[in-house]
Formats: C-alpha cells, structure tokens, sequence
C-alpha cells in the first residue's frame, strides 16, 4: 500500500515538473516583457546622435526615442542598458536585454541567429578622407593596397575584408580612427553617410566626406528567435508608429530628413 501511494506521489512530481519545464520552455519573451512591466534595451551609449548622454546623464538620440515610442506602444516603460558595440549581441543572446536600438544592421548572417523587426532606418555607407588628399576613392577597389578604418564589429568590417587587398584597422569607436586618419596613418575611413555628416559637423580635423557606397540597408530591432508572439507585437507596434508619423517626426527631429524609407520612397 505505501509502495503504490509512493509510486503515485513520484508520478505527480513528475508530471508535475514536465509541466513547468513545458510551460518554462513555452514562455514568450512578449509574456515576460508584459510580466515585468519593461522592455529591457541595449544600446551604446556612446553613438550621437543615434544613442548618447547629455549633461545630465540622461539618455538622448534617435534610436532613443525609437525605443522609447516602441515600448510605449507595447504597453511597458523601456529600461535602458548600456554596452559596448563588441559585445552588444552577446548580450543579448545571453539575456542581458530583450532588444538591442542601436543601428543594426539586419544582415542575413544576423537573421540566421537573431530574429528582427521591420526596419525602420535605412541608410548606407560612405568614405571620409583628409581634406588635404587630392586622391578621390570612389570604391573600396580604389582602396586595395591602402589602409581603412572603420569600427570593430560594424557591418562595415564585414564589407571591407570582403575586398581582397584592403588593409583594414579595426578600432574601437569613430574618434580613435578619425584621429589616425587626420593623422596620415591611413588612407581612409569608413561609416555610415548620416553619421559621417554628424562626425564632420563637430570636429575641427582636416577631414571631408567621400563616395557614398553601394545601396541604402536597413536597420532593425533584433531579438532572440522562438519568441512568435513578441515578434508579432513588436512588428504591430512598429507598423504604427510608421502610419501615424511617429518614425518620421523623430528621424526630422535628429536629421532633417526622413531616414525611415529608402531611398525613392
């Protein structure tokens, strides 16, 4: 008689705990961002006018108040996380945040791990060169044999170890490689055209804009794939924010220009 009622005890722990794995297993990130009552978002910090401080600490810039418009529309308040770009999708993969607003790229490398948002930035990008140069680099071609920069782990990293013959220096942000291309330590830089018209405007090195490359690519809101009904939401939410104008009052707010279509839309 106790063996039987130990045998039916063990059966009820058992199903018992295949159901909370299941239902653990089953959760949506949707459930959790609506549970917690934030959406949980990693950014730079350090990227004007996309993501930055201000004076007092706070948190300005475009993809800011995009993220800030998604939350709302999501029904929760956005928490902000700062990381570096080098390990921002780390971080997510690891759980430290729900989504990163921070310009990614929405590559297809990207999609086979991640899954994204519509876009909701578009742009594309563009060589900057000293002042003094008289050589105009209209391609990554023209730059074989010569030294870039760009910034370590950006798209554009991908793009330029591409092209055999670059050689390509890595840094970790836009002042160190402005400075070494002021400097006559390399031959060019690279980013992307709406931060490079930011980049010139505040400083006072001997540099100019190049070539803009190839065509515009869009940007997106990653987030961990298996999670269908955030994705859904997210994607409601975006679509709104595009028809009642939102997207585009922000983008005229930080650029003057409507940065959410692509070009000849």
């Amino acid at each position: 008689m106790k063996l039987a009622t130990l045998k039916k005890i063990l059966t009820a722990g058992l199903l018992g705990a295949a159901f909370v794995t299941v239902t653990a297993h089953a959760a949506d990130l949707l459930d959790e961002v609506k549970q917690r009552g934030t959406l949980r978002i990693g950014l730079e910090g350090t990227f004007p006018p996309f993501n930055s401080k201000n004076a007092s600490g706070e948190l300005v810039g475009f993809d800011v108040d995009i993220a800030k418009a998604v939350a709302a529309k999501l029904g929760v308040k956005p928490e902000f996380t700062t990381t570096e770009w080098s390990g921002i999708i780390a971080g997510l993969q690891a759980g430290k945040f729900d989504v990163i607003v921070n310009q990614v790229g929405a590559t297809d490398a990207r999609k086979q791990v991640l899954d994204f948002s519509p876009a909701y930035t578009y742009s594309g990008p563009q060589l900057i060169e000293r002042k003094d140069d008289p050589r105009e680099f209209k391609s990554l071609d023209d730059l074989k044999g010569k030294k870039l920069g760009l910034g370590l782990g950006t798209n554009y990293e991908q793009m330029a170890k591409a092209v055999p013959g670059i050689d390509v220096k890595t840094y970790p942000g836009a002042p160190e490689y402005l400075r070494d291309l002021a400097a006559g330590r390399l031959d060019a830089a690279l980013n992307d055209k709406l931060m490079v018209a930011y980049l010139l405007k505040g400083s006072q090195l001997p540099l100019r804009a190049g070539a803009q490359l190839n065509s515009d690519t869009p940007s997106a809101i990653p987030f961990r794939k298996g999670n269908p009904k955030f994705a859904k939401a997210i994607d409601d939410a975006m679509t709104q924010l595009e028809a009642d104008g939102t997207f585009k009052k922000i983008s005229e707010k930080w650029f003057g220009i409507d940065v959410t279509k692509p070009k000849g839309k």
